[in-house]
């Protein structure tokens, strides 16, 4: 398994410690490959792409409209 989590990186512009995971581009159980865009982090008035770092079946452990911080396991790929 590989756990899918946000990158602190993704704040480092930011003032809020926090974001909202905006929505999933795919479903929980769809097989994803690598490199093809899952989800998308809204934080303050930027959107990230969160990206599958490799092919695998994704399991969403994060709801739509999370509150959400840098290292939150929001998926894992079997």
């Amino acid at each position: 398994m590989t756990n899918i989590n946000l990158d602190e990186a993704l704040w480092r512009n930011s003032m809020l410690p926090e974001g909202i995971l905006e929505r999933w581009f795919v479903d929980d159980g769809t097989s994803v490959a690598a490199g093809e865009r899952i989800a998308e982090v809204r934080i303050e008035s930027a959107l990230h792409e969160i990206m599958a770092p490799r092919a695998g079946v994704l399991c969403i452990l994060a709801d739509r409209n999370a509150v959400v911080e840098p290292g939150t396991i929001v998926a894992r790929l079997a």
